[in-house]
Order: structure tokens, then sequence, then C-alpha cells
């Protein structure tokens, strides 16, 4: 299992620089999806990737870890089949 998903609680709230990761956050974070922030952004735009929940702050997206742990388990699904 990927070192990051070991830490995360089975419920709760991810932001982008977790999910994605950082390497400018002090110390840096290693992402759970390998991407770029702009194709996560227009991934959640055109309905691939996850939705955040909105309503925290005027500013503050965030996603449910149960969402984005499913999302990865479908993949992993998807890329098992593949083969």
């Amino acid at each position: 299992m990927h070192e990051p998903m070991k830490s995360l609680p089975p419920t709760g709230f991810l932001r982008l620089h977790q999910i994605i990761g950082s390497r400018t956050k002090n110390p840096p974070v290693t992402g759970l999806i390998p991407i770029g922030r702009s194709t996560w952004l227009e991934g959640v735009k055109s309905g691939r990737y996850p939705q955040p929940v909105k309503g925290l702050g005027d500013r503050i997206s965030v996603w449910r870890v149960e969402d984005i742990l499913a999302f990865i388990e479908g993949l992993s699904a998807t890329a098992g089949s593949s083969k």
C-alpha cells in the first residue's frame, strides 16, 4: 500500500495538496494521485474526478477521504482488469 494511504483516516477531508502532493510545502507532501493541479481541476470540472465539498469557507475546497479512496480503488480495479 502507498505510504500516505496508510495514514489516512477512514473519514474526513483532504485538501488538494494532500491529494496531488506539493513540492513547495515544508516538508514536501507526497501525493496520492500523481497528476498536476490543472489536470486535477479540469478532471473535477468534467466529472472524471470526485467533486469537492464547498461551504467551509469562501475559498476552501476539500474532498471527502471516502470519495478519494473509492476513486483510487476504482483506478486499481480498472488497471487490474486490463491485464
